[in-house]
């Protein structure tokens, strides 16, 4: 460690389509928070291309990371640690971080600090709450995830609940590209979702039978291409709007029910939500009132905590350094990584 006093940690991620940056300190200041979307790039596809993503990683990593230090006002030598994202994600996104921050943790000799990518978004809950320590129930809703767990210290977690198929983020991604909104699409069917009426179509509720926390979206969303299929054999005009806030309205009251089990099961008083669907407007509020009906504490990021960025991993390995876990030069991308592994 440096003559610094601070825990100065300067974060890499790469694990899907945007490559980011940032510096943390002490584990909840953010001194910077760097983010190269590919949203445009992958549009065109209908989702993102792994190889696309892999390349424009490598384009513009070096670029965040100095826009990063200079928003903080830092050079490498004032850095104490390099933290970086190694799993779950797309593995060759993963590699060119993971590279990336082997390099300068070799050539500055500083300590490298592997970190899960949901441990991440866990952690971006930090960041803006003061006053939020562990133990907390928390909802990780993504594209790729869909996790609950109980967050029993900063350094440990016990799943409760995870998707058995598609994650939320998947199923709207998908739902979106069926009823012609496109990519990416939890955003757009946020916007036309207010525009519908939730209650037009009764899509199901899915419910993994002898299991109270576990989630199911491909069922959901296979019932909304059956709809859709029906309407056009009938020739019956599909409501986006409707499709779409029916559709939500579905996924929230999947999510806010294992929620509730969970947080009466347990007796928790503090829940927090984390992961990109956790920036929908709609689910927050859902939350929020489940939480004030049971006397819980709710927590949530901002939406640019929400997406994929690198403040959250920097919050995250901050707590690894504290506890000394460091990663050696053999750290590798582990696309399939499992929370609680390392």
């Amino acid at each position: 460690m440096n003559k610094h006093t601070d825990i100065r940690i300067l974060a890499i991620e790469s694990s899907c389509d945007e490559t980011a940056a940032a510096v943390v300190v002490d584990g909840r200041d953010v001194r910077s928070n760097i983010i190269s979307s590919q949203i445009s790039l992958h549009t065109i596809y209908g989702g993102v291309v792994p190889e696309i993503a892999s390349r424009k990683h490598i384009e513009k990593i070096n670029q965040v990371i100095k826009e990063a230090l200079k928003e903080a006002q830092m050079a490498l030598d004032d850095i104490d640690a390099i933290a970086v994202t190694y799993g779950p994600g797309l593995v060759g996104a993963l590699l060119v971080g993971v590279a990336e921050a082997k390099a300068i943790s070799y050539a500055k000799k500083l300590p490298l600090i592997g970190v899960h990518h949901i441990e991440g978004h866990i952690c971006a809950n930090y960041i803006e709450n003061p006053d939020l320590e562990p133990p907390f129930l928390c909802l990780v809703v993504s594209g790729g995830h869909t996790h609950l767990v109980n967050v029993l210290g900063y350094n440990s977690y016990e799943i409760l609940g995870r998707t058995l198929d598609d994650a939320a983020g998947e199923a709207f991604d998908k739902v979106a590209r069926a009823i012609g909104l496109g990519y990416p699409g939890g955003p757009k069917i946020e916007k036309e979702a207010h525009k519908g009426d939730q209650k037009a179509i009764p899509f199901p509720r899915a419910h993994v039978a002898g299991d109270a926390y576990n989630f199911s979206f491909s069922g959901m969303k296979s019932a909304v291409l059956n709809y859709l299929n029906n309407c056009r054999m009938k020739g019956i005009e599909v409501v986006q709007a409707d499709v779409a806030a029916s559709f939500q309205q579905a996924v929230i009251d999947v999510l806010t029910g294992n929620v509730e089990r969970a947080l009466k099961e347990t007796g928790a008083k503090k829940f927090a939500i984390a992961g990109g669907v956790a920036s929908n407007a709609t689910l927050r509020k859902a939350m929020e009132q489940l939480c004030m009906g049971r006397g819980a504490a709710f927590y949530h990021p901002s939406p640019v905590f929400c997406t994929d960025n690198a403040a959250m991993i920097g919050v995250a390995a901050y707590y690894d350094y504290l506890e000394g876990k460091f990663s050696g030069l053999d750290l590798n991308a582990v696309p399939n990584l499992k929370l609680g592994e390392r």
